[in-house]
């Protein structure tokens, strides 16, 4: 059939399933805009194209699919260069497509060319792989091992250029071949590696899951509930894995911050770990809450990656296949042989709810403006288990840890990038990834949400029910925080403060969203409802504490202890 180069660029992506797309178009991109909206594709327009990154992150963590961003030449590749770093931390398979202008343009020796900058060296390191579709000819290969590469080993973004000069070149090409023609879908573990996990597992007397974000972004919680059943342990959440598996929610516990995860831990003689690259926020699985019981307790990894076994602790059994198909192996070793629960699972649970009852309770209430603890009790103790939470801000998403009632199956947030300002924009991915059909909730400090504001007017556009509730305390709260510790109290607080005139419930409204300004501990959850009735996005502006926001957040000398190597 003989096609265009943009109509086959989109038969590729629509053969892996791909049918949302984000950025500003451009002359290289219009073509490509309009054809994907005729197939009826989300084709979604931000305001930056850094957003636009973002929320193709966000589709792709929704949906367990790479996903596609476009970026124009020049300053739109620039804007777009945050999102392409932190797609790369975080392991999120975005295909990043840039415009360009036509090679003959690019490659003379030239001063004072519009809109032009040398794109590919400056994306390079920050991606699995770059190219540039130089002929028509080349748009399959290139675009498949785009894929390929986004979608192999540990999962990353990647970068292909699109110059102008083969936009409207013609192509004769058969129909696009499915991943599984192309690429190794759905990798095994060995099973001689399998069985001796299962052996392993049914001689343990305490083992342990530790579910990272791996295992929410693969959309795997179904078959991991399986595997838990079947081991009946305790799940340890890992801080960028927060989202908790439908069914398990009681024996899911934080990672250092519940004292039940805590002596899971110490107790485990065996740990599963799934999902995740065992980095510092978990002390390399070998360092602090790990240590006491080194000796006796035996890993188990699930890893895409065979280079990535044994880099951060010894691995006893590495189960080398994608999760989606190895936890399904693990589940049929060991269905016949079910684990009997340990006395202290129980245990752990109803000491669990305790803290988590009691937080609720001591969360210092009736101050005005609010203390940030009681803000996160007030804002998340009614939010719905099928919900999507996310999360942005230093000092905001630190109280989050602690005090948070809810146990949303989705939860977004960038752990590993720590990229203030993403959480907008990714909930207006997680929006459009699901169609708009649950209630979502971003709770967020005002400095982050300020990056990127101007995303509220793409919530309103797409009606997407999103309540966003802002601790406001007018200053970068965590960053007040360091200078108290480093100085002293009343000492100069340089470059942290910002104008208290600011009211960001009235910058809704001029958006078409709905806003509402909050300073009392009773007022919180009536605006949130008032927010999802109205019909449009919210946005809370809820006064909060500066002192308290800067200097009582919980459990920070556990935070601090992420830096592993000793330093900031």
């Amino acid at each position: 059939m003989s096609v265009k180069v943009y109509e086959r660029i989109l038969d590729l992506f629509e053969a892996e399933g791909i049918n949302t797309m984000f950025g500003i178009p451009d002359p290289n991109f219009v073509h490509l805009f309009h054809t994907a909206e005729e197939r009826g594709w989300n084709v979604v327009a931000p305001h930056h194209e850094e957003t636009a990154g973002f929320m193709a992150e966000a589709v792709s963590r929704m949906t367990g699919k790479a996903a596609v961003c476009v970026g124009t030449l020049g300053p739109g590749i620039a804007n777009m260069a945050g999102a392409v770093m932190c797609a790369k931390v975080e392991n999120s398979p975005v295909i990043f497509l840039g415009g360009q202008r036509a090679r003959i343009t690019e490659q003379r020796v030239r001063r004072g060319r519009i809109q032009f900058v040398q794109q590919s060296g400056l994306i390079e390191p920050s991606v699995k792989y770059s190219a540039s579709i130089e002929y028509a000819d080349q748009t399959d290969e290139i675009i498949r091992e785009g894929l390929r590469k986004a979608l192999s080993g540990t999962p990353g973004p990647v970068y292909i250029e699109y110059p102008s000069h083969v936009i409207q070149e013609e192509l004769d090409v058969p129909p696009a071949l499915p991943p599984s023609r192309y690429r190794l879908v759905g990798q095994t573990a060995g099973q001689d590696k399998v069985d001796e996990a299962a052996r392993l597992i049914g001689a343990a007397k305490q083992p342990i899951l530790l579910i990272g974000h791996g295992v929410h972004t693969a959309r795997a919680g179904a078959s991991v509930k399986e595997l838990a059943d079947l081991m009946a342990c305790p799940i340890i959440q890992t801080s960028g894995g927060t989202s908790f598996i439908e069914g398990l929610e009681d024996r899911t516990f934080p990672y250092g911050f519940s004292k039940a995860a805590v002596e899971a831990v110490v107790t485990s003689d065996l740990c599963l770990a799934i999902g995740t690259e065992l980095g510092e926020p978990v002390h390399f699985g070998k360092g602090r809450h790990w240590v006491d019981g080194e000796a006796k307790r035996s890993w188990l990894l699930i890893e895409q990656d065979p280079a990535a076994i044994g880099v951060n602790r010894p691995i006893d059994v590495p189960l080398i296949g994608d999760l989606r198909a190895v936890v399904p192996q693990l589940v049929e070793a060991l269905k016949d042989s079910p684990r009997t629960a340990t006395p202290e699972l129980e245990r752990w649970i109803s000491d669990d709810a305790a803290q988590l009852a009691e937080l609720a309770e001591t969360a210092p209430s009736g101050a005005s403006p609010v203390h940030p603890a009681r803000l996160i009790v007030e804002a998340t103790k009614d939010f719905p288990a099928d919900g999507i939470m996310v999360r942005d801000g230093g000092a905001t998403t630190i109280f989050g840890w602690t005090y948070s009632q809810a146990k949303p199956h989705d939860v977004m947030w960038n752990q590993n990038f720590g990229h203030l300002g993403t959480g907008l924009p990714y909930a207006v991915g997680a929006g459009v990834a699901d169609g708009g059909k649950r209630p979502m909730m971003l709770i967020t400090g005002d400095s982050s949400f300020q990056f990127h504001i101007s995303e509220l007017e793409t919530a309103a556009r797409l009606n997407l029910p999103l309540v966003c509730v802002v601790a406001v305390d007018y200053a970068w709260g965590l960053e007040v925080g360091v200078y108290k510790r480093t100085y002293g109290q009343g000492s100069r607080e340089t470059g942290v403060h910002w104008s208290e005139a600011t009211r960001l419930d009235k910058v809704a409204e001029g958006f078409g969203c709905y806003g509402e300004y909050v300073e009392k501990d009773d007022d919180i959850a009536p605006a949130i409802k008032r927010a999802f009735a109205s019909g449009k996005p919210g946005v809370i502006h809820v006064a909060v504490d500066p002192k308290a926001n800067s200097e009582e957040m919980p459990s920070y000398d556990e935070f601090r202890t992420w830096y592993a190597e000793g330093q900031q």
